[in-house]
């Protein structure tokens, strides 16, 4: 009888930094279910059945507890031995000038989805005593994120998240790691609206590179990696610098029209 292949699911695994953990992943011998809100995630489904291992796609709204239900139920019971919470939207410009059910979307999606699918899948890992946790989180957790102002809180949130989560299973075979990237080369920019903005059209890190980073570090059992040393020496200054002068250099990056300056 062959032995079955480990499993791991993949949040916003469409595009960007979460279909090439998906590829980390099945080039590590992961079956996987891949999820995204968009029908691309079949498209991306078909690209890593590639590698011969067994892949499933689900389209599901992780920002709702029906996306979330959706999710579990196409995990057919199957055990989750690696769960990489990467689903997450942005959105740039002042808050007051923001749509305030598109902010309350990037609340729902980064915060209360990966919440209630971490609550979901951990429980069944702690009952069995093992299995990994990938959460992605940011830099930008790390700074006042003025112009980005409810994006940079819900990731500041998914960091202390998944380090006092960490801690609370420490005592227990189940692995939690915070992945916190900065600017990188994906979807993201365009889809926050931020293209008109300096971080918007700076040069950015390579999404592969920094999936395989954090899946390294999953694998590993690391708590938490910061991908690129511009991105360490950016997390190290934030824990000394006033949070209203990070504040203030976020303005500079992310200020609509910063780009031309």
């Amino acid at each position: 009888m062959t032995e079955q292949r480990p499993f791991a699911v993949v949040t916003g695994a469409s595009t960007g930094i979460g279909f090439e953990l998906a590829k980390c992943c099945a080039q590590g011998g992961f079956d996987l279910l891949i999820v995204a809100d968009e029908p691309e995630i079949e498209t991306a489904a078909a690209e890593l059945r590639a590698s011969g291992v067994s892949i499933d796609a689900v389209q599901a709204d992780l920002s709702t507890e029906g996306g979330v239900d959706r999710l579990v139920a196409a995990t057919k019971g199957r055990q989750v031995d690696a769960l990489l919470a990467n689903a997450g939207r942005g959105l740039g410009h002042a808050f007051l000038d923001q749509d305030i059910d598109a902010a309350r979307h990037v609340i729902d999606t980064n915060v209360t989805g990966s919440v209630l699918l971490v609550h979901r899948v951990g429980n069944d890992m702690r009952r069995r005593n093992s299995g990994r946790i990938l959460i992605t989180g940011s830099v930008a957790g790390f700074t006042p994120g003025s112009f980005q102002a409810v994006y940079n809180a819900t990731k500041s949130f998914l960091n202390s998240f998944s380090f006092a989560l960490r801690d609370e299973l420490k005592d227990t075979e189940v692995t939690v790691t915070c992945l916190m990237p900065g600017p990188t080369e994906t979807a993201f920019f365009r889809r926050a609206d931020l293209l008109d903005t300096a971080v918007g059209t700076a040069e950015k890190d390579d999404a592969g590179e920094v999936a395989r980073i954090g899946f390294d570090a999953m694998m590993n059992g690391e708590g938490d990696v910061v991908s690129g040393w511009k991105n360490k020496l950016q997390t190290a200054a934030a824990s000394v610098i006033p949070s209203g002068v990070l504040a203030s250099q976020h303005r500079k990056m992310a200020e609509p029209g910063s780009a031309k300056s």
